[in-house]
């Protein structure tokens, strides 16, 4: 696949940077919201000023380092300095439990850190840690772990080049966790290829230019961040601002304010509060309004009234929303086709870098679909039924190297070298991806985390007075669980007592597991699940 940039040596971490400094040198790249962006100079000369401190340090090529941090502008510098030179970045969702940040350490073997002040501590809290140092992400200097001090900052003149060995493209560049909440995590292990590759394979589905200026939401371990929200920026010479506050809906408004941002992504779960919390109650607060809503013909021009508005509330020149990490619920995606926003839906996994097909925008597209494939990416059904669904696999330059230390799982699912993504769809006759849902038992988080529902239930079963439990959404999309109780050593019939003690045990099970994993409600399931020969609750008799 031949891709339309110029200046690009190869496909490397190391080659997009030296591309970013010769063609947008004087460009802003990153900062905090209010705060002077870097220009893409600037943050060449940090990542080289880091680099120096690494391999002053012994990490050479090959060996893992984690980063453990919310979002700011050395958050880049980071991932970037560290894969420069062929080390492998190990970027950590900050809201995992630190349980699994410590496993995660220690399966990795990371032999350094890059961490937030506000994540210090989850660091140095870990038992017979590889961990040889860590660095302060907002300092980018290292620290004493018994002190706290920080120390050894010095600084390469900002004209220098350092003589690096470069890695190759099919080198591991980020290994991904997408699951830390046992001991079973899985570290998808990405190329610098994957990852090029993938952030150019956008091309076709919309136009990045010099002067767009991007507002982060997401965070930047995860993925779909990660390629669109910090290298596709890279690739094309554009700004992002990241919120250094919790960014509750007054801090967002604000912050739409000053960047007034071109662009911006989000998860599902970000539009549909607006759309219910803000949007909504506006066209169904009165008897009058809610019928004047329900006629079709009304109901549009009324959207499309309110999707100027919701335009302004984002700055006044949003160009594009990228929508991607979870389905989107139909009516949520109804009104934003009627309110005229601009938006796009994309599809993929952790595994594939992680775009696989979205909507072109600028373009119609399919009601409920997720689009073409980007380009580069074949896209087949796998044993179609008469209706023509079946499993989603996939093939292109950005499928994973496999799971770490895992090649059994790694050749479950990649066959002939073909991704099987475990995803239910079909494809139209007009080549449009239709999603239906997913083969395995995956559930996703609120911003598109992946949550594997058996490691929970794990945990919730070890209460003494739990006999089983099936963790799922309801109806509202809620993380729930079902749990069956030891009736003998609970009263069946006191309905009060049985209430309070599944409270107890859910918020019990929730200070053990990450934050997005943590569910709203503990429901009592009377009778025994029913099960499989093999012991396994039959899912789909109550998932529906």
């Amino acid at each position: 696949m031949n891709y339309p940039y110029e200046n690009l040596e190869n496909f490397t971490l190391p080659s997009l940077v030296d591309r970013s400094k010769k063609l947008f040198s004087n460009n802003n790249s990153f900062a905090h919201v209010g705060k002077k962006a870097m220009s893409y100079k600037e943050f060449n000369t940090q990542i080289h000023k880091t680099i120096d401190l690494l391999k002053r340090n012994g990490i050479k090529k090959g060996d893992k380092v984690l980063l453990l941090s919310e979002n700011m502008p050395h958050w880049g510098v980071a991932y970037f300095a560290v894969t420069y030179f062929g080390g492998v970045i190990v970027p950590v969702l900050s809201d995992f439990h630190p349980s699994d940040v410590h496993r995660i350490i220690q399966h990795a073997e990371a032999k350094a850190a890059f961490v937030s002040s506000k994540f210090q501590k989850t660091i140095q809290e870990c038992e017979n840690s590889p961990i040889q140092f860590s660095i302060n992400l907002e300092s980018l200097a290292i620290i004493d772990e018994i002190s706290n001090q920080e120390y050894l900052q010095k600084a390469l003149p900002a004209d220098t080049n350092i003589e690096l060995e470069k890695p190759e493209e099919g080198d591991l560049a980020s290994l991904i966790y997408t699951s830390g909440t046992t001991g079973n995590s899985k570290g998808v292990m990405l190329s610098h290829k994957n990852l090029i590759t993938n952030a150019m394979s956008a091309y076709t589905h919309i136009s990045i230019k010099e002067d767009d200026v991007s507002l982060s939401v997401l965070p930047l371990a995860h993925t779909f961040e990660c390629t669109t929200g910090l290298i596709i920026p890279v690739l094309h010479g554009s700004s992002v601002y990241y919120i250094e506050k919790v960014p509750t809906p007054s801090v967002l408004l604000k912050s739409f304010s000053i960047v007034q941002p071109t662009m911006i992504l989000m998860v599902p779960l970000i539009i549909e509060k607006i759309y219910k919390n803000k949007i909504l109650p506006t066209f169904t607060g009165s008897a009058l309004m809610k019928f004047l809503y329900s006629i079709s013909f009304i109901r549009k021009q009324l959207n499309k009234i309110a999707g100027k508005k919701l335009l302004e509330t984002f700055g006044g020149k949003l160009r594009f929303c990228g929508i991607g990490g979870a389905a989107i619920s139909p009516y949520v995606e109804e009104f934003l086709i009627e309110a005229k926003f601009p938006f796009i839906i994309g599809y993929g996994l952790t595994e594939t870098a992680p775009l696989l097909a979205g909507s072109v925008l600028g373009k119609p597209s399919k009601f409920k679909s997720t689009g073409t494939p980007m380009a580069g990416v074949e896209i087949k059904i796998k044993n179609p039924d008469e209706t023509g669904k079946g499993e989603i696999i996939a093939r292109s330059p950005s499928i994973m190297m496999g799971y770490y230390k895992d090649q059994e799982k790694t050749d479950e699912v990649i066959i002939d070298g073909w991704f099987h993504t475990g995803d239910l769809g079909y494809i139209d006759d007009d080549g449009y991806l239709f999603i239906n849902g997913r083969s395995k038992n995956m559930l996703l988080g609120p911003a598109g985390e992946n949550i594997y529902p058996e490691q929970i239930e794990a945990i919730i079963n070890q209460n003494p007075l739990v006999l089983d439990s099936l963790m799922m959404h309801d109806k509202e999309n809620r993380l729930i669980a079902k749990v069956h109780l030891d009736y003998e050593k609970v009263d069946k019939s006191d309905k009060k007592v049985i209430n309070s003690l599944l409270e107890d045990i859910r918020k019990e099970v929730n200070a053990q597991i990450s934050s997005f994993s943590r569910m709203q409600k503990f429901i009592e399931q009377e009778e025994e699940f029913i099960k499989t020969p093999t012991k396994k609750i039959k899912r789909f008799l109550y998932t529906e």
